[in-house]
């Protein structure tokens, strides 16, 4: 008992030191703001923060705006957002020595002088990446990630890394470390995750280009429930080398890494930069594909097929309206929209995303929590992670006719023989070539799909794991993926959810309805899906559907 006490308050000293620096951080931003405005006093903050990425970049390259105007501004709008949405968790003061190394080196890059905010699971160099784990803290990266080192060729200025979920693993944004992040439009709703100090920040105006990463919506559901702009690319478009992950080695379902922004034009200006010969060289598994104008700037009309439901998590009146609207409107500009039939996504939630992530019964996810005091939103999860075969096994049993989804669940955390997960792999395989034989088929382009919205309420997203279906099937197929907001809740919207029922009418539907209340005004996003390594037709159709 003695030993568990110190121990554990060995770790509550790391976590303050961490809040701390935490806290120093901010200081150091106030200060950093302060002098520069005292010392230029005239700049007008308004219209630089008004500026679009692609203007901004343009200015900032022909010298009509300074550097340090633009860079300044960012850090107090920054500042700003963290203070009311607890968003940023350090602070990245070398970026000072960078921005003033930057006005002596001249126009170098893209991105040149354009300030980014990092996800805290991406390395920058001399700071933590925490995952939201105390283990992590004061184990400073000894190297930049390839996509920061490549950020910085192409003139960018990393300046700030913002919060996580504990392990990522969560579409909520809460470690035991710094807390829970608010969304900037509703303060009780979430920001999304796991990349959700990103869309606090960008979606508050904080940041005009951010970095996350993405296993099963973690960029899709922050810029969703942020009324923001983001792509997850296939897997491997973009190199990872660098970036944490909470199951490493695991085949199953793709992550990504990929650009939160306001607008498309800037995630397309993002990756312009990115898939360059620094990329390719730094990271010779990125195949050399550099960024195709051709694709992304034709005005060929599209053939476009499209879903409003899943049949696994029912749409909410907003998801539904937001998808017809946008299928009308694409109509009207030219392009043929053509009714897509997804069947069995039930089968691939469990079987090959929770069983594909967790196929060691959930051993090494577990293994992240030893030593940590706090499982944050985790409870359920672990408990059944933890469990002895036999024990999930009887629970499935004992669950089917009542919670056939739970059943499902803790049927599919099982530890499986080696053998098993190679048929497993093939088995997605198979799956994937039959999707794209049913794309082409309809000899289809892309695909406007549903995106869970609108925000959730704080603390829902750990009850509601269910709720990933939209996004993670596309993680499973490895296809690209972009989120674009259309509509907001209306009061309509909000009162035919009184009627939402579910397609399973069990306690998960139940609880997903009161996360969906009171949102009013909130924004509500479609997704836009292209086939693998189609990342500028993805682009190209998300500016479509910005533009109309």
């Amino acid at each position: 008992l003695l030993l568990r006490w110190r121990r554990r308050r060995g770790l509550w000293r790391k976590v303050a030191e961490a809040q701390q620096r935490q806290e120093r951080s901010l200081v150091q931003m106030e200060t950093a703001v302060r002098r520069f405005r005292e010392q230029n006093p005239s700049v007008n903050v308004v219209s630089i923060l008004s500026l679009p990425l692609p203007e901004l970049s343009k200015k900032l390259r022909d010298g009509s705006l300074p550097l340090d105007h633009v860079f300044y501004a960012y850090v107090g709008k920054a500042l700003q957002i963290t203070t009311e949405t607890n968003c940023i968790t350090e602070y990245l003061q070398e970026s000072e020595s960078q921005l003033r190394k930057a006005k002596l080196m001249g126009k170098q890059g893209l991105l040149y002088g354009v300030p980014v905010s990092i996800k805290d699971s991406i390395h920058c160099q001399g700071h933590d990446s925490t995952m939201g784990f105390i283990k992590y803290l004061n184990k400073p990266a000894a190297e930049d990630s390839v996509v920061v080192q490549v950020l910085r060729r192409q003139g960018a200025i990393p300046f700030v890394k913002t919060n996580v979920p504990q392990s990522l693993i969560s579409y909520d944004c809460k470690n035991l470390i710094f807390g829970q992040t608010c969304n900037p439009l509703l303060y009780t709703k979430t920001p999304g995750g796991s990349s959700g100090g990103e869309g606090a920040l960008v979606g508050g105006g904080g940041s005009i280009l951010g970095i996350g990463t993405d296993v099963g919506g973690s960029l899709r559901f922050p810029a969703a429930f942020c009324g923001i702009c983001a792509l997850k690319p296939t897997g491997n478009r973009l190199s990872k080398r660098g970036i944490m992950s909470a199951v490493v080695g695991q085949k199953a379902v793709a992550a990504a890494v990929g650009p939160m922004a306001k607008d498309v034009e800037s995630l397309a200006l993002c990756l312009r930069a990115l898939l360059c010969e620094d990329m390719f060289s730094l990271d010779s598994t990125v195949p050399p594909l550099p960024f195709n104008e051709e694709v992304y700037s034709s005005t060929q009309p599209l053939r476009i097929g499209y879903y409003e439901t899943d049949f696994f998590t029912m749409p909410s009146p907003a998801m539904r309206r937001a998808v017809r609207e946008t299928k009308q409107l694409l109509e009207e500009a030219g392009h043929t929209l053509v009714p897509f039939e997804l069947t069995n996504v039930d089968y691939v939630i469990f079987n090959f995303c929770v069983r594909g992530m967790f196929a060691d019964g959930g051993t090494t996810f577990v293994k992240k929590f030893n030593g940590e005091m706090d499982k944050v939103g985790l409870g359920l999860f672990m408990r059944l992670a933890k469990s002895p075969h036999w024990l999930k096994a009887l629970v499935s049993w004992i669950a089917k006719p009542f919670v056939p989804r739970f059943s499902s669940i803790v049927g599919s955390m099982r530890a499986n023989t080696v053998d098993e997960v190679w048929s497993l792999h093939h088995e997605i395989e198979d799956f994937c070539h039959q999707f794209i034989a049913q794309w082409k088929k309809l000899n289809l382009d892309v695909m406007l799909c549903p995106m869970l919205g609108p925000a959730l309420g704080i603390g829902y997203p750990g009850k509601l794991s269910v709720a990933v279906s939209y996004t993670m099937l596309y993680n499973a197929l490895d296809f690209p993926a972009g989120v674009v907001p259309v509509t907001t809740v209306t009061d309509e919207d909000e009162e035919e959810l009184k009627g939402y029922k579910g397609y399973y009418r069990d306690w998960w539907d139940r609880t997903l309805a009161k996360a969906f209340h009171g949102s009013v005004g909130m924004p509500v996003a479609v997704q836009c899906v292209a086939l693998p390594w189609q990342e500028e037709l993805c682009l190209r159709f998300m500016k479509e559907v910005e533009t109309l």
